[in-house]
């Protein structure tokens, strides 16, 4: 690929916006679905999934509810029913609050860093109501157990590597010290986990790397996701980490076309976008979703908890399994990115999270 000289370069939104990590926004607006009720042996314990979204094409959505899916087919005696609230977060909370008092179900389950302070006025209302969030954390409430998934380690393992290909000599690669970060919008964890490990992970590479970070402003125009894309590969991008939902297909059709990479969150991608995509980190969503609604049905779950779990714990991984990935990335760089997975699953190189929460 052939380069000109130049420089490469590479939220205040609601204050709970919808997360990166998992949603694909399009013209489904003010509609709630509910998909039904899916009794599995012996009911007993009810279990509502609240979407703030819709599940197909959502991996972290879909993933939830496999989780929750998976739980009553081992034991069961649950009842589950999934709601699709849609992409209308002004309605979130009046279609949670209609769940809240159908009071029949013993936990609602829900994923989205804003869910649980949007449940926080359904709580109050109905103080009987157990509920479970998970790549979500709030301030300890009685009525809720929260899970994070630690972030940090998912963007450092992805800064790392896209550090290792900028300065490798890959195929469509230039010399300029730049990676890239397109984020849908501005929210807790993409300020405090995700751009700060993306930085910390590119300049364990070379500590003059440096770190481009646009904002596209939503979750869904793949179209001004291409072009902020093509706008950094004409300053000289070549790896670009996209966190904009649906809109992460643009990025990848901008880098398809200029041959460069694309390094992917939470899900393994490497079919999408074979020889494009270089790296994925995957979070293991379904395997928590799955113990914790176990949890709540032997009445071990500890409402007013919260958890954080990350790479030493097995729920964020490096999918590095994947013949695209071999492919892709040359065996140097692939030795590389398995020794710093490896300190992290001994805990040699942890990352602690700031808690945003407690501000």
């Amino acid at each position: 690929m052939k380069h000109k000289s130049r420089k490469k370069v590479v939220f205040t939104v609601l204050v709970f916006t919808l997360t990166a990590t998992g949603l694909l926004l399009s013209g489904c607006r003010g509609k709630s679905h509910a998909v039904g009720d899916q009794k599995i042996g012996n009911t007993g314990f009810n279990v509502a999934v609240f979407v703030p979204g819709v599940t197909e094409g959502s991996p972290l959505y879909e993933q939830m509810v496999e989780g929750v899916k998976k739980a009553a087919a081992e034991k069961g005696a649950i009842t589950v029913k999934v709601l699709e609230a849609g992409f209308n977060q002004g309605e979130w909370e009046e279609k949670l609050t209609a769940l809240a008092a159908e009071k029949k179900y013993d936990l609602i389950v829900s994923e989205n860093g804003a869910m649980p302070y949007i449940a926080l006025p359904v709580a109050k209302a109905f103080p009987d109501q157990k509920f479970l969030f998970v790549d979500s954390i709030i301030k300890p409430h009685k009525q809720m157990y929260t899970l994070l998934y630690n972030q940090m380690e998912e963007a450092y393992l992805t800064g790392y590597l896209g550090g290792l290909i900028t300065k490798s000599s890959m195929k469509g690669v230039n010399r300029d010290l730049k990676i890239g970060i397109i984020a849908g919008q501005e929210f807790p964890a993409m300020t405090e986990m995700i751009v700060p490990g993306y930085r910390m992970g590119a300049a364990a590479v070379d500590s003059g790397m440096e770190v481009d970070f646009r904002v596209l402003g939503n979750w869904y125009d793949a179209n001004k996701a291409g072009e902020l894309a093509k706008s950094m590969i004409d300053a000289g991008v070549d790896v670009i980490l996209p966190v904009c939902g649906g809109a992460n297909q643009g990025v990848i059709a901008a880098a398809r076309e200029a041959e460069i990479y694309v390094l992917y969150f939470d899900s393994e991608a490497y079919s999408l976008a074979p020889g494009v995509i270089a790296g994925c980190v995957v979070l293991d969503q379904t395997r928590a979703v799955k113990e914790l609604v176990i949890k709540a049905y032997d009445g071990t779950l500890e409402y007013g908890k919260s958890a954080i779990v990350g790479v030493k714990e097995g729920y964020v991984r490096f999918a590095d399994n994947s013949g695209l990935y071999r492919k892709t990335v040359p065996a140097e760089i692939r030795e590389k990115m398995s020794m710093a997975v490896k300190s992290m699953e001994s805990g040699a190189l942890s990352l602690k999270i700031p808690e945003y929460w407690n501000n």
